[in-house]
């Protein structure tokens, strides 16, 4: 296009007309006309915009026509006279050069402008290609140096539409407002690279770069193609199995799903096995489909999909691939492992532990069977201290519940248990007690145990056998305390057991015995001649030589009836044993015969005495019986009797005797199976003396009628040991004392003496009792004690009561009264005091008279004296003289006025002759 404008002096109104003609590259040339009145130097507005209205329909996009307008309408800076610039425009679908070429005259008076068609082959054209990643930046090259002017346009994927994104006309860089959609566009400093921040997806696409440099050479135009990529980073990948717990066998398909990234994709497929530490891979494709087919317990584990390309790598979470299988066949381990030609063994109360062992997903639920019984659910079955009883045949069943289905397996356990007990080994005697058999024997357990008799020179077997096993040697061959050895052994033994057997001879000689049985029925003759090893063999027979009973092992027993006949009869006992020769003992029976020390005793009454009875001669011994002076077993008696008996004697002790019971003959007998004795011993009882007799010489009450004062004296001589003090209630009690009613009351008159004090001292004359019952009236006798002899009782008497003294009452009384009127004067003169203006004449009176009083007692005033012949002291008796007087008489007049002879004065006496006299006496209580 070349524009063509007249010329001009500045300021001019001339108008000028304007002919822009535009020559498109293989094109028609298109003629523009404008006529304005526009002054030279510059263009009105209207054409201004007329030309751009042009410019945009040639396809001269805004950026250019902009700049074409702004050159039009102002001189460059640098005082340069000419500037051209080159702009791509899309006309008609070609890609056409255009060159704005602008002039100015030297003084700036008149300008032309044109504008030239450059020749193609002097454009510059450079392809590249750049990848950038979304979200971060990425540098567009254009040139290596700043151009003078440059455009970038930017091309869709699959348009052939450009648009501008950035243009630089040296005023600085203009950015469009579609560049915001490729994320934070600038410019680089210095250049016109184009820097592209947080990169999105929708700068992918052709950018171009046109750059026009202006030189002294001329204009050197330079097309740069960018092709950006835009990659996006892989997002962490997904995996969908076709099914996550596939049967064994079965086909299972894994989908490994990425949501984003850019291709092409390159996935690992890895698996890490349940006991693996580390995943191991196991396919490396571009396929996102990992096919199993045929899977197998061996693929169960942990899968994991890991997705890469251009820009990174990203791997899924794991995922559980759970096969399903088994179980298979079952297989049982023992413990303790222990293998027998049957299957396993086991020792009894050893602790055995089966485990059931059958591959299964998921894990086989396990049954344990013993002899078709169920006895356990579990994997590993424990018998704690097993027992024989528990041999049989155990079986483990196996269940998948997934699949429902079952396999098993069997073994047979034997269980080992040892003999009762220990081994047993002895020697006996054999062929007619000359030779002597080694026996050992261990019966029992499962299986039977191995017996051996060991040399006990050489120490090899010299005989062998199971459960029981036996040897023998001759008697003249071995000795005594000869020891030999048994050796058990067994599968269930675990410690090394011995039996040890030891000949001995018994010690010292047979013994013979005899005793009776069955109270005397019969006679038991025994002979024992124990220890030893073998035992020795024993045989009974009589004075005769006769065979008694059949040969016993150590201990013969031989029962006869007992006969009188026997007496002075001989038994023989013969014993025999393979290290010895013959031994005998023998017994002779006899009847008893009795002796004693003493055939009469004389002892005193009260005392213990001892009665001895010897048994001189008995055999087999007797035991003896003891009967009083009655006849009667001393046995019934148990507290009076005291028996006593050693081997050959019996004490017989009788407690306390007494002269009326105990006299008489006592008897001992002694009896056995061949006879019986019997002897009399006679005993006297002497009485001791009768002590003197006693009389009461006071008997008193006490203050509160509860105790009783009671002396007395003896009269006559003899022995004493002490005194006793006897009660009864009298026939007349005292009942209401208190309010003075006097009551009889009828007591039995068969009451018995109390005995209230007894053992009291000889020397002693007196004696106080209390705890008595002060509504009844007692009676009281006192008798003498000579050991167990007591003298006639003393005459009965009734206490009296103490004498009566008013004394202390008068006194307490008068010394209450005189406080009680002190308190009350002081009380009164303090009223008056304090109310003497409110009682005034009660005052005067009071105190008034008292000073009147002393006024008139001066102290030089005469006292008349007593006339001649009269008690200065006592003029006149005032009322505690008289009542004192009157208290004297009384105390004179009373009959209790003094104590002792009161007391004895009133008590009733009783005469006292026996104690049905003594029953009858009663007194009246006294009067006061």
């Amino acid at each position: 296009m070349l524009l063509h404008c007249g010329s001009g002096r500045a300021g001019s109104s001339q108008d000028c007309e304007q002919v822009f003609t535009v020559h498109l590259h293989d094109g028609p040339v298109v003629t523009l006309k404008h006529l304005t009145g526009t002054p030279v130097g510059s263009l009105n507005p209207r054409t201004v915009s007329g030309l751009a209205e042009k410019l945009v329909e040639l396809g001269l996009n805004t950026p250019v026509c902009a700049w074409v307008l702004d050159r039009l309408t102002t001189r460059p800076q640098d005082n340069r006279t000419s500037v051209s610039v080159c702009s791509e425009c899309n006309i008609l679908s070609n890609q056409t050069l255009a060159c704005l070429h602008f002039v100015w005259p030297a003084n700036n008076r008149t300008y032309k402008t044109g504008l030239v068609i450059l020749d193609p082959e002097e454009v510059t054209y450079i392809e590249a290609e750049v990848k950038g990643v979304i979200g971060r930046s990425v540098v567009l090259e254009c040139g290596q140096s700043l151009p003078t002017i440059y455009i970038w346009g930017f091309t869709r994927p699959g348009s052939s539409g450009i648009r501008a994104v950035l243009y630089d006309y040296g005023m600085g860089a203009k950015l469009q407002k579609m560049a915001s959609a490729f994320g934070e566009v600038k410019v680089l400093s210095d250049s016109a690279s184009l820097v592209i921040g947080n990169l999105q997806l929708a700068a992918e696409g052709r950018f171009t770069c046109q750059s026009l440099y202006d030189s002294n050479d001329g204009a050197r135009l330079v097309y740069i193609y960018v092709d950006l990529h835009v990659l996006v980073p892989i997002t962490n990948p997904s995996i969908q199995m076709s099914t996550s717990a596939p049967v064994e066998g079965s086909t299972v398909s894994i989908l490994c799903s990425v949501e984003n990234g850019t291709g092409p994709l390159e996935y690992t497929w890895s698996r890490q096995a349940t006991l693996s530490r580390s995943p191991v891979n196991i396919s490396q494709t571009d396929s996102s489909l990992l096919n199993l087919t045929t899977v197998n317990r061996n693929h169960t584990g942990w899968y994991t999909c890991s997705a890469r390309n251009e820009v990174n790598e990203a791997s899924s979470n794991r995922v559980w691939l759970d096969v399903i299988y088994g179980p298979d066949q079952p297989a049982i381990n023992i413990t303790p492992y222990s293998l027998n030609t049957v299957g396993y063994s086991a020792i009894e109360q050893d602790t055995v532990s089966m485990i059931c062992s059958a591959p299964s997903n998921p894990p086989s639920q396990y049954v344990w069977f013993h002899n078709n019984s169920q006895v356990y659910a579990g994997q590993q079955f424990v018998i704690e201290r097993i027992s024989q009883s528990q041999t049989g045949t155990y079986m483990c069943l196996a269940h998948n519940t997934v699949l429902n289905t079952r396999t098993k397996s069997a073994i047979v356990l034997t269980v080992y248990y040892l003999p009762a007990g220990r081994p047993i080994c002895t020697v006996l005697s054999v062929n007619d007690n000359q030779d002597i058999a080694l026996w050992c024997s261990w019966e029992g357990g499962d299986p039977a145990a191995t017996l051996r008799w060991v040399n006990p020179l050489s120490g090899g077997t010299d005989a062998e056998g199971t459960s029981s096993v036996s040897r023998v040697i001759r008697g003249q061959e071995m000795t005594h305390n000869s020891t030999y050895t048994c050796r058990p052994s067994h599968p269930a033994l675990r410690a090394n057991w011995l039996c040890k057997t030891t000949a001995l001879l018994p010690e010292g000689r047979p013994t013979c015995t005899a005793t009776s049985v069955k109270s005397l029925v019969y006679t038991m003759l025994s002979c024992s001649w124990e220890g030893g090893l073998p035992q020795a063999s024993l045989q009974w027979t009589d004075w005769r030589s006769v065979f008694l009973g059949k040969a016993e092992r150590s201990i013969n027993n031989q029962v006869l009836k007992s006969s009188p006949a026997y007496n002075g009869k001989q038994f023989i006992c013969q014993a025999t044993h393979p290290l010895a020769r013959s031994r005998s003992c023998n017994i002779q029976l006899e009847a008893p015969n009795l002796l004693t020390p003493r055939n009469s005793v004389t002892v005193f009454e009260g005392s213990d005495v001892h009665l001895t009875c010897v048994l001189k001669a008995a055999y087999p011994a007797s035991q003896i019986a003891w009967h009083n002076n009655r006849n009667e077993s001393i046995w019934l008696k148990p507290k009076k009797y005291l028996l006593h008996h050693e081997a050959f004697w019996s004490n017989l002790t009788i407690r306390e005797t007494d002269g009326d019971v105990d006299n008489g003959t006592y008897w001992c007998t002694a009896v056995n199976v061949v006879g019986s004795a019997t002897m009399g011993i006679k005993l006297h009882v002497n009485k001791y003396p009768t002590p003197p007799n006693v009389t009461i010489s006071k008997l008193l009450y006490g203050r509160q009628r509860t105790e009783v004062v009671l002396e007395w004296i003896t009269r006559g001589v003899g022995d004493l040991t002490g005194f006793m003090v006897q009660r009864r209630p009298a026939r007349r009690s005292l009942a209401g004392w208190a309010t003075g009613n006097l009551k009889e009351s009828i007591v039995d008159p068969h009451i018995p003496w109390q005995v209230v004090a007894n053992a009291i001292d000889p020397a002693v004359r007196g004696h106080k009792l209390g705890g008595m019952d002060p509504r009844v009236l007692y009676a009281f006798r006192i008798l003498a004690v000579n050991h167990r002899t007591t003298g006639h009782p003393s005459e009965v008497k009734t206490p009296a009561d103490p004498p009566f003294s008013a004394l202390p009452a008068v006194i307490g009384a008068a010394m209450v009264g005189m406080l009680v009127a002190v308190a009350g004067t002081m009380l009164m003169f303090r009223y008056v005091i304090r109310n003497r203006e409110n009682i005034p004449w009660l005052h005067d009176l009071l105190f008034q008279h008292e000073l009147r009083e002393q006024i008139n007692l001066p102290e030089d005033a005469e006292v008349a004296l007593p006339s001649e012949g009269e008690d200065p002291e006592v003029a006149l008796p005032s009322e505690g003289q008289d009542a004192e007087a009157s208290r004297e008489q009384t105390e004179e007049s009373s009959p209790g006025a003094s104590g002792e002879e009161a007391g004895t004065t009133e008590a009733t006496v009783e005469p006292s002759g026996n104690d049905e006299q003594d029953e009858a006496a009663a007194t009246e209580p006294p009067t006061s």
